[in-house]
């Protein structure tokens, strides 16, 4: 993080980050015109798609949704995640590498942000204050620093401008992505931006981050093998989250540990999950394996980030849990009225789509249904679902939108299940999941 060419200024109007769109397209459009010479030169006559779609390009796309950061990188994310199964390869390859961590901003920017939130006295608060980001993502970076009565906190900060860019940057970035056909005309992800937008004003608000790490703390005071830190209210405003620094190594270093502590992980994710849904019915829907943390010494799970918090009401929660019940039982009529109760199918779908539906929920209910330890190291479920999905939304009779509580708990189910493959990791899920079938 010390290497000055790591950082990118944010930039903050909306007319300076228009312009940035707006420069992407035309250098779009130069690559596209170069690519086009160089194949008709070569004796092959390109579709203008092959021309769009190719890796230069895509990767264009992909550097500048990053150095936007705020809701264009975000959009970036939840296309890549959500319509990975849809978009062309080599686009979903190079949306994916903005899971990665963005570059942070300058100090000069950093010391503005603290300034105006925390007035210009605002180190007198600290006695150590490291201005190199120990994370950078989307909406924020996160500093470390010592308070003079002897706080350890971790700071999240949120880049300049965000929240005012977030409505018009969904915006822009939807429109570049249609009109340059980098997102297929059949696919209508105008629902999903909409949900995009509305989840994204809430990330932005820190303080109800704070209050949403406040509720998760109560809900898992009695169980020691969580851990989620601490929220000091008295650094704390909108833009800038103060909590405890808590000690932990990213989860996806724990590919290195032996096999018990990867299934022990696992098995404490997907019990997170469960409780979730069905005991809070308060998710935390974001996916990004950044948000959590395990500490090898208490052995203890971390949870960081609350920002993609969404609370789910009882009838979407019974929902999900006929429909797992059903899965595990193989009671396809009990699934399907299970669909319909969560809010799936409420446009006119054909009696072949819906069963369609109800064979993809059976292959990703998958590990809930085999009654033993589930081996995610070895399996293909992620290729078979990908597959059934890309079938089904490819046929226009079979195509419908799905509720957005169903959007945002399946990004997390994905998520866990990436984590889980990438862990190669083997858990008995069926078990976690007896005490919650009726």
């Amino acid at each position: 993080m010390k290497d000055p060419h790591q950082y990118s200024k944010v930039p903050k109007g909306r007319l300076s980050r228009l312009s940035k769109l707006g420069s992407l397209a035309s250098r779009v459009a130069t690559g596209m015109v170069a690519e086009g010479v160089k194949q008709l030169a070569s004796g092959h006559r390109p579709k203008a798609s092959e021309l769009l779609l190719t890796p230069k390009n895509a990767q264009r796309v992909a550097d500048q949704l990053a150095q936007l950061r705020g809701a264009a990188m975000k959009v970036g994310q939840l296309l890549s995640m959500d319509a990975g199964d849809l978009l062309p390869k080599e686009l979903t390859e190079l949306l994916s590498r903005l899971q990665a961590d963005a570059k942070p901003m300058p100090i000069s920017q950093l010391n503005h942000v603290l300034i105006a939130n925390w007035g210009e006295d605002w180190q007198d608060k600290f006695a150590q204050f490291s201005f190199y980001p120990v994370a950078a993502a989307s909406i924020g970076q996160v500093h470390r620093a010592k308070t003079k009565d002897g706080r350890d906190i971790a700071l999240k900060i949120q880049y300049p401008g965000i929240g005012e860019s977030i409505d018009s940057d969904v915006h822009n970035v939807s429109t570049l992505l249609n009109v340059s056909g980098l997102i297929p005309k059949s696919i209508d992800v105008s629902d999903l931006l909409d949900e995009a937008k509305k989840q994204l004003h809430a990330e932005a608000n820190y303080q109800q981050e704070a209050q949403y790490l406040k509720q998760f703390r109560q809900l898992l005071s009695e169980d020691a093998r969580f851990l989620i830190p601490d929220i000091y209210d008295d650094l704390t405003c909108e833009t800038i989250l103060a909590m405890s620094f808590v000690e932990g190594i990213e989860i996806e270093q724990l590919a290195k540990q032996s096999q018990a502590v990867r299934d022990e992980v696992m098995a404490l994710a997907f019990t997170l999950l469960f409780k979730e849904v069905f005991e809070f019915r308060l998710v935390q829907t974001d996916p990004n394996f950044a948000n959590y943390r395990y500490n090898l010494t208490t052995h203890q799970f971390i949870l960081l980030d609350f920002g993609a918090t969404r609370e789910y009401p009882e009838h979407v929660s019974e929902g999900y849990r006929q429909l797992m019940t059903g899965a595990v039982k193989n009671d396809r009529e009990s699934m399907l009225n299970a669909l319909k109760q969560i809010g799936f199918f409420h446009q006119q779908i054909e009696d072949v789509a819906q069963q369609a539906v109800v064979n993809l929920c059976l292959e990703a209910c998958e590990p809930l249904a085999f009654n033993g330890v589930y081996d995610f190291g070895v399996t293909d479920m992620g290729k078979r679902i990908r597959d059934a999905g890309s079938a089904l939304s490819m046929n226009s009779g079979y195509w419908h939108t799905p509720p957005a509580d169903a959007i945002f708990l399946h990004r997390k189910l994905g998520g866990l299940y990436l984590l889980a493959a990438k862990l190669k990791a083997r858990v008995n899920v069926h078990a976690l999941f007896q005490p919650y079938i009726r």
